[in-house]
């Protein structure tokens, strides 16, 4: 591979190159970084050795397009939350005024986030897993560490129980007729089993079904958004359209600092989902031109839909009868359209449809996140994660998530404990995305140090810094306490505590790594190495090999920086290596 921008480079002192048969090695110290094509681009990925190997060709094929991406997206963002969360917002904000401009400032801030993913996908134009591979190669010393971390907190937090239970509660709206909480469950694990079904037995149609649920959500919100029209012109029963509009910033002073905080924090939930096509970057032909034009399309389309939504629901009831009832937003405007009957099952079908296209969506991404997560090496059964036997899906990750998820149904009972462990998901998260945003300017540092070429997609300083605040501020804003006090909020115990348990899990996720990758070897006198597994149908990963101190010079001697073996022959593989 030539790589003429190179060559003034290779002038410093520091920096040397290598080029062999199989790969392409720049060494920076202590730091080796290697360059591979994909088949899905002309655009070389340049990347830390210790990352998971370049599949140049995708094991999960190319069925990615633009309207899939666009759709990935539209499934993840429009879930359940824009039928229930403006009124969360309203009671947060106090107005109906600020609570507009609320849903304007999370665009911005989903905007500027989504800045940040296309400049990191342009680095790694041929990697699927998106975070995963960012936080790999943002922070690749201390050498597994971010790898071993995320993996932990990746494998365990992988659960959709949320959707699968409101799915279930709203199908048992649909038929009218009540449930006790164990047929509730029954119907939540038997609706993630048919989500399993689909997504497992093929991508292809998989990702069909991801695009006509898209274009499902879109015209159910197009709809609603229309009728919000109709109503505000006076053509419906609904008898003073105009009464939230002759003075929308009434309640804005009794708005608490709590209530603001709480409204963000749902308002960036709700646009939550508009990264969810860098998932599968290796699956699209063309990948930063598609995505630098879905991605963004997809959230200003939802952006849109969703200040139209809210323009329905507050045209159709009085801001006092949104903040009294005990209703959802979606379903007084049914009720005010469409009377009682009407308006429940209306209501129901839509929310359904809604949640299951979120339920494939999410399973298809975290599908590619774990199997990128255990093609870094840091997992056991490197197979089993990586395979994409016997349909040409990742089946590994799917039982996963359908495994883990079953679980969260079944043993937490309704109530403290289901809350306590969904909220306990989401902080670890935070600190993630915050560290993301420091990871670009650290990307960007190596990359102008070793005068790699600039990328296809490069993010404006503002977007980062708004994207560095706000993500700052998704880390602070849970720590302010409820204004019923600090036994509080979704449970009955001290609102902080889910805080703190996620920051000690990632703490003990710290002290596993040290104990596996650090005190464990010295104290046995061997250290960890990567060796390359290669797979019947193509897919690619690493191995940690335990390797004797004594050993360890030949062994770098007779392999390259990735892991393979400097001569082997073409047909020779991985797990070859592994054994020699």
């Amino acid at each position: 591979m030539g790589l003429p921008f190179w060559q003034d480079r290779g002038k410093d002192p520091n920096i040397s190159i290598q080029e062999n048969n199989s790969s392409t090695t720049i060494q920076d110290g202590d730091a080796k970084y290697t360059a591979a094509e994909g088949v899905n681009c002309n655009a070389v990925t340049y990347q830390d050795a210790s990352g998971a190997p370049v599949e140049t060709d995708s094991p999960l094929g190319y069925s990615v397009s633009f309207w899939t991406s666009f759709c990935l997206n539209i499934n993840q963002m429009v879930g359940t939350g824009i039928f229930s969360t403006p009124a969360s917002i309203l009671n947060g904000v106090g107005s109906i005024g600020l609570s507009m401009i609320y849903w304007f400032i999370g665009y911005l801030l989903s905007e500027s986030t989504l800045a940040l993913y296309l400049e990191l996908a342009s680095y790694f134009p041929s990697r699927s897993g998106s975070e995963v591979v960012y936080l790999e190669q943002a922070y690749p010393k201390p050498e597994y560490f971010f790898p071993t971390a995320f993996a932990v907190k990746h494998v365990v937090f992988s659960f959709g129980s949320s959707n699968a239970v409101v799915f279930a509660e709203y199908l048992f709206g649909i038929a009218g007729s009540s449930y006790t909480n164990w047929q509730l469950k029954g119907v939540a694990v038997a609706t993630y089993t048919v989500a399993l079904i689909v997504v497992g037995l093929s991508t292809k149609w998989s990702l069909r079904i991801v695009v006509w649920f898209g274009f499902i959500k879109i015209a159910t919100l197009l709809l609603i958004s229309i009728a919000g029209l109709v109503v505000l012109g006076g053509h419906t029963r609904v008898e003073d359209p105009m009464i939230n509009w002759r003075n929308a910033w009434e309640g804005t002073s009794q708005a608490s600092a709590y209530g603001a905080t709480n409204a963000m924090v749902k308002l960036i939930f709700s646009y939550s989902g508009y990264t969810n096509a860098f998932s599968v970057v290796n699956e699209i032909k063309n990948p930063i031109k598609t995505l630098r034009w879905s991605a963004p399309f997809s959230l200003f389309l939802v952006t849109v839909l969703y200040m139209l939504v809210n323009v329905a629901y507050f045209s159709a009831a009085s801001r006092q009868e949104i903040l009294d009832s005990k209703q959802i937003a979606a379903g007084i405007f049914f009720q005010k359209i469409f009377g009682t009957n009407g308006a429940s099952r209306a209501l129901n079908v839509l929310i359904c449809i809604s949640a299951f296209g979120n339920l494939i969506a999410v399973m298809i991404n975290y599908s590619r996140m774990l199997r990128e997560t255990g093609r870094q090496g840091v997992l056991p059964w490197a197979k089993f994660w990586t395979s994409t036997k016997p349909f040409g899906t990742p089946w590994g990750p799917y039982v996963v998530q359908w495994a883990i998820t079953v679980v969260m149904i079944l043993a937490p009972p309704a109530g403290d404990a289901f809350n306590f462990v969904v909220d306990l998901a989401v902080y670890p998260g935070n600190i993630f995305n915050f560290l993301l945003v420091i990871g670009l300017l650290l990307i960007r540092r190596r990359r102008s140090k070793l005068n790699l070429p600039r990328p296809e997609y490069r993010a404006w300083s503002i977007a980062i810094g708004f994207a560095l605040l706000a993500n700052l501020y998704m880390l602070a804003a849970p720590w302010y306490p409820p204004a019923t006090g600090a036994n509080g909020g979704d449970v009955s115990f001290w609102y902080g505590t889910y805080l703190v348990v996620g920051i000690g899990l990632l703490v003990g996720c710290g002290i596993y790594y040290f104990l596996w990758i650090k005190w464990i070897p010295k104290w046995k006198g061997y250290v960890f190495r990567q060796t390359v597994l290669e797979f019947e149908d193509g897919s690619v990963a690493h191995k940690l090999v335990k390797v004797p101190v004594v050993e360890v010079s030949r062994w770098d001697e007779e392999h390259d920086a990735v892991g393979r073996l400097r001569h082997r022959t073409p047909r020779q593989s991985g797990t070859e290596v592994e054994q020699k």
